[in-house]
């Protein structure tokens, strides 16, 4: 797993964002703007793109949001079956909507909540900036179901804030809280895992392991997790 800093291109992120242009004059164009902002200025998408390069498993991507990482997948050129899930209807939508429009193949979108249930897979699984938004049981029920969905070669990719007392996460925190505030996020930040408890999990699962920061230029404190059997 290389140490990915850098953001999608530019040009790179404007294409994809196309795909969430509303369909006519008076729609809302937020969901165009945050996903070329998002793309352009954050290295999860690159990093993820990475960490999965060359697996073939099916994906299961655990609170997709708009599908933005089924869009970078198939930029990158991986064709991996893709299946996102998110508790948020109207997110679930504009995704399903922006890959019609992009023409995604092998991608599907249905509206779950993790606090209900964990939906069946067998693959690998993305756990991308959700873990603290959900309450401590389940999440730890996410992450033994992921863990148990897991088959030799594929993977476990987890982009999480940790809890380390940093300054940085004190800002994550605080950005998370915000994004609770103007409604993007359904809830607020529950509880951020531990660095020390997420190894133990993975250790006692028999699982490789491995943590490398992923925040680029941003002031927050991302982390990028990779386990495998």
């Amino acid at each position: 797993m290389s140490n990915v800093t850098r953001a999608m291109p530019r040009d790179a992120a404007r294409e994809i964002a196309r795909a969430f242009l509303p369909k006519g004059l008076f729609g809302s164009r937020y969901p165009y703007h945050y996903a070329r902002i998002k793309l352009a200025s954050d290295p999860l998408y690159p990093g993820v793109c990475d960490a999965l390069r060359g697996r073939t498993a099916p994906l299961l991507d655990i609170g997709c949001g708009m599908g933005l990482l089924a869009h970078a997948l198939r930029r990158d050129g991986q064709t991996l079956r893709y299946r996102g899930v998110d508790a948020d209807h109207t997110k679930i939508e504009r995704a399903r909507m922006a890959a019609t429009r992009a023409q995604l193949m092998d991608a599907s979108f249905e509206h779950v909540d993790l606090e209900r249930g964990q939906p069946a897979h067998t693959g690998s699984v993305t756990i991308l900036d959700v873990l603290q938004f959900i309450d401590p049981s389940a999440q730890s029920a996410t992450l033994d179901a992921a863990v148990a969905m897991l088959v030799p070669g594929a993977r476990l990719v987890i982009r999480t804030g940790l809890d380390d007392g940093s300054g940085r996460a004190r800002i994550t925190r605080g950005v998370d809280v915000f994004s609770r505030v103007i409604g993007w996020m359904r809830s607020g930040p529950e509880r951020y895992p531990a660095r020390e408890a997420l190894q133990q999990r993975f250790d006692d699962a028999g699982l490789r392991s491995r943590f490398a920061p992923l925040r680029g230029n941003t002031p927050f404190n991302n982390w990028l997790v990779v386990a495998e059997r």
